[in-house]
């Protein structure tokens, strides 16, 4: 329901920079004011402003995959426009009320052409950075200390992944790269705390190369993964579900069987013991648990069975409930799904609805650790953020 008010919003700040755009292109050239450059203008900003709607509507195939590749480019371009062209226009209602400026100089053509290269410029380079940051994944390192003795070991080498998001924005280049960044790690365990997938199986641009790479992952012990709310079988559009259907949104069995393919092991609501050393607890997602549950077991109900002498590290997609977690006795609390803000300003927002939008916090006795994620959803771009993985080391006393 949301998106059908946001779509007059939507169309009008696009009739205000296409607006702005044949003012920028008519100063620089009369010829940009004749009939038939200015039709040809017209068709590719409603093709690209419209690419994801048309998109959304195809069935599955290379078309609708291409076209929502360039809606998602096309919404990061436009945030980006709509803020710079926001503080030109705040630059230039300041400037008319000063004396000292030449008022005749200000809105000439040849001031309007220029201004319109800046900001053209300024677009172009922030969006650019945001793809190529998008693809770049760094390593971030942590080291925490859980009061409690393992007989077998002093150290546990982690390594969190989360929010791949394989789909229409990533997918084998983008995992080649984390698998190799993984792989130098030397880890003892790999985590993935959910958005495995990007809503659609169909997506995946060639599952069975997907699912090679994923196996070439090596650790001691294994890799454990949890869902997100977006390994979930549903048609999206710019952010908002649009299926129609009243029942419960579940994961496609093809994703549960790809992650058994890639030799990851799901956890749905269970502990793992693993080396009869440490437990790993999977969460269901906060928002979507799935599979006919409505609720999920809650932190006192997760550790009351557990032998609570061994480490417990768990993972939730969503960095909820970290006091209750704390208070329960987890002593390692693993999460992704903010993606620290993705795009600025995003990174600043998303602040004032997480206690940890990213990074580490400690609650009491336990570590709690959000990732930014290895991948992206909806605009294929990082500005102000970073993709990665978290190698962390726990140490046992």
């Amino acid at each position: 329901m949301a998106a059908v008010y946001l779509a007059p919003l939507y169309i009008l700040v696009n009739v205000y920079i296409f607006y702005r755009l044949i003012c920028w292109l008519g100063a620089i050239s009369p010829f940009f004011k004749k009939r038939w450059p200015l039709a040809l203008m017209v068709a590719v900003y409603l093709f690209l402003a419209s690419a994801m709607l048309i998109g959304f509507l195809l069935p599955h195939g290379r078309p609708e995959w291409l076209l929502k590749q360039i809606g998602n480019y096309w919404l990061g371009v436009l945030l980006y426009a709509v803020l710079t062209l926001a503080c030109a226009e705040l630059i230039r209602f300041f400037l008319k009320r000063t004396k000292h400026i030449n008022q005749d100089k200000l809105q000439n053509t040849a001031t309007l052409a220029r201004t319109g290269n800046v900001c053209l410029c300024m677009i172009l380079l922030i969006s650019s950075w945001g793809v190529l940051n998008a693809r770049n994944i760094h390593v971030t390192e942590y080291n925490v200390t859980i009061h409690k003795s393992v007989s077998k070991m002093d150290t546990l080498k982690v390594v969190l992944t989360a929010d791949l998001h394989l789909g229409y924005n990533a997918g084998c280049r983008q995992m080649t790269q984390m698998v190799e960044k993984i792989n130098a790690q030397n880890p003892d365990i790999v985590l993935i705390a959910g958005d495995i997938f990007d809503n659609q199986f169909d997506a995946l641009d060639n599952p069975q190369k997907l699912t090679s790479i994923l196996r070439g992952i090596k650790s001691r012990y294994g890799v454990y993964a949890v869902y997100g709310n977006h390994d979930v079988d549903e048609k999206i559009l710019a952010g908002f579900t649009f299926s129609g259907k009243k029942e419960e949104k579940v994961s496609d069995p093809r994703m549960d069987a790809f992650l058994e393919d890639s030799g990851i092991i799901l956890l749905r609501d269970e502990a793992a013991l693993i080396d009869n050393s440490f437990y790993i607890y999977g969460r269901r997602d906060a928002s979507r648990p799935g599979r006919g549950v409505t609720a999920r077991k809650t932190p006192q109900e997760i550790t009351a069975a557990l032998d609570k002498s061994k480490p417990l590290l768990v993972m939730d997609h969503q960095p909820r409930e970290l006091d209750e977690l704390a208070d329960a006795g987890v002593d390692l609390d693993l999460c992704g799904h903010t993606h620290d803000g993705q795009m600025f300003p995003g990174n600043l927002i998303v602040r004032f609805f997480w206690e940890n939008p990213c990074g580490y916090l400690q609650k009491g006795q336990m570590h709690n650790i959000v990732t930014s994620g290895a991948g992206v959803f909806g605009p294929n771009m990082r500005v102000g953020t970073k993709a990665e993985i978290c190698s962390i080391t726990v140490h046992f006393e």
